[in-house]
């Protein structure tokens, strides 16, 4: 597998891969009709990867989580296609993206809005020394399970 930055050239790849997730309303706090323009403005404005072997198999972005004296922490969002899961794919971007974060200058990373219901991120973030740090109870409708609670995870990248 290998992690590149995406290009133009990439942006329909991507946009399979963020449409089925931002369409099923299950993990992301994302309009669920939101338009191919804006999901990949949103998804691509800020540095952004793909991980491949033969075809994509997932996408991250980095970038700030809050400006001025919030600047150093960073915020990262991660998608797979469903062919990556068990591969080891969600792990290989968030240990790159950890190490991207730390050469873009950002002192810690942190996952504003984990849904409680998305057990298996949750499971890997811990698992990479991830602190839950905060949790908004009821902060999502989730489509098929109602109210869910929405976890902040932090991480210092020293």
């Amino acid at each position: 597998m290998i992690i590149r930055d995406v290009t133009p050239d990439d942006h329909g790849w991507v946009w399979a891969m963020l449409e089925p997730v931002f369409r099923s309303g299950e993990t992301y706090a994302i309009d669920r009709d939101i338009s191919r323009k804006d999901a990949l403005a949103y998804w691509t404005g800020s540095a952004c990867y793909l991980i491949e072997d033969d075809a994509p198999l997932g996408t991250y972005y980095i970038r700030r989580n809050q400006a001025g004296g919030g600047a150093h922490v960073c915020n990262a969002g991660f998608v797979t296609t469903e062919s990556a899961s068990g591969k080891g794919v969600a792990r290989a971007m968030l240990d790159h993206a950890m190490s991207q974060a730390r050469q873009l200058g950002y002192d810690a990373m942190q996952f504003n809005f984990v849904l409680a219901s998305n057990t298996r991120a949750i499971d890997i973030w811990l698992r990479a020394g991830f602190t839950e740090i905060g949790r908004q109870p009821r902060a999502f409708v989730h489509p098929t399970l109602g109210y869910v609670d929405a976890l902040i995870l932090h991480k210092f990248l020293d």
